[in-house]
């Protein structure tokens, strides 16, 4: 890691705190998010070793506190605008907070706002025979409920920033909200899958792009739900995998590049590292750095490959373009970096094969 790694701790835990965005947050929230700053997180006490202490918090959830401000932000956006609007709404959270893989404590949350008029169906589905028909149509319907929605929450949050300039979401931040918000117009989507299942997971979402426009299909809760089973299938280390590869591509280098590769993407590409990998760290925590240098190392070496991997939801490609091989390359040579650094932390190594066995093998303790 070319820079230095004390101003990389200092990101790390101005990231985790919230003090990187006091800007995006009401008066009173930064005065709270100043005061929790204080606090010395457990991580930080776990390891003198600068290298090894930034691998060990760039893994860790942000703190449970936080992330209720988020949602609690949320549910308080989303009051407004079912009071307001003369659509009736209702209302999911999605997205990495949802997920729990969030690495700010600031941290923007995505609130879907679904159209209850109406929704669409897949009619090759089991149970297409018991919908009935009407005359709203998908996009003509999410484009009304975008600009509505623009228009209350530019009138509820005068003192607010509310950007409506973005395809898929309304942003909100500051003023009087105690956390960012992206509101999401969006409407149910009864797929083949939900029809046969009628379980909640399997259910798709249809989304407004305003800037083509277009409607857009995924399944946010089925990823949420294959994420979760395999995290606990590595008793953890999925998850930690994912917050760690998300803070060092914050942290890289080459910023430019590394961003490239949306976070959408790195829990994405995560979900196919080596589970038993993954599992060793719930005692040996280091083992999660040395996967994740592993497989981003493979992926870059094994290009062809790689550019075969799916979403865990299945429905397309990850590595879809030249410019996210590009960022995969920069945050697997940071990752390369980081682990060589802990391992020479943890003892002397010669190969790579050594710093792996080193990272795999050294218990950190829990204070």
């Amino acid at each position: 890691m070319a820079r230095n790694i004390n101003d990389r701790l200092t990101e790390l835990d101005r990231r985790r705190k919230g003090t990187d965005r006091l800007s995006r947050v009401a008066t009173d929230s930064q005065y709270d998010v100043i005061q929790k700053s204080t606090i010395t997180e457990s991580y930080a006490k776990r390891s003198d070793k600068p290298h090894t202490r930034y691998a060990l918090g760039s893994m860790q959830e942000v703190g449970p506190s936080y992330t209720q401000i988020s949602l609690d932000t949320a549910e308080r956006v989303g009051k407004q605008l079912q009071s307001n609007l003369d659509i009736s709404v209702s209302f999911r959270i999605q997205g990495s907070v949802k997920l729990n893989v969030h690495i700010r404590g600031v941290s923007d949350v995505d609130l879907l706002t679904l159209d209850d008029r109406f929704l669409t169906y897949d009619a090759g589905g089991c149970r297409a025979h018991t919908y009935s028909s009407t005359t709203l149509r998908s996009l003509t319907a999410l484009q009304e409920l975008r600009r509505k929605s623009e228009n209350v929450l530019v009138a509820a949050y005068p003192a607010a920033t509310v950007d409506c300039t973005g395809g898929k979401a309304i942003a909100l931040s500051g003023g009087s909200l105690a956390r960012p918000v992206d509101v999401v117009p969006s409407h149910w989507n009864d797929c083949a899958a939900y029809q046969s299942s009628q379980t909640d997971h399997d259910r798709a979402v249809t989304i407004l792009n305003k800037h083509v426009p277009e409607t857009v299909n995924n399944l946010p809760f089925l990823h949420i739900k294959l994420i979760n089973d395999r995290d606990a299938a590595a008793i953890g280390g999925l998850k930690k995998a994912i917050r760690l590869a998300k803070n060092v591509k914050n942290d890289a280098e080459n910023e430019a590049s590394a961003a490239n590769l949306p976070s959408f993407d790195i829990a994405a590409l995560m979900y196919h590292a080596n589970i038993d990998a993954l599992k060793l760290g719930a005692v040996y925590e280091l083992a999660i750095l040395a996967e994740a240098q592993r497989f981003f190392d493979w992926c870059h070496h094994n290009k062809e490959q790689a550019k075969t991997l799916k979403t865990p939801d299945n429905t397309r490609i990850i590595l879809n373009s030249e410019s996210k091989l590009s960022a995969l390359t920069t945050i697997s040579i940071e990752l390369d970096n980081l682990s060589e650094a802990v391992a020479k932390e943890q003892g002397l190594t010669s190969s790579r094969s050594e710093t792996n066995e080193i990272l795999r093998k050294t218990f950190v303790p829990v204070n």
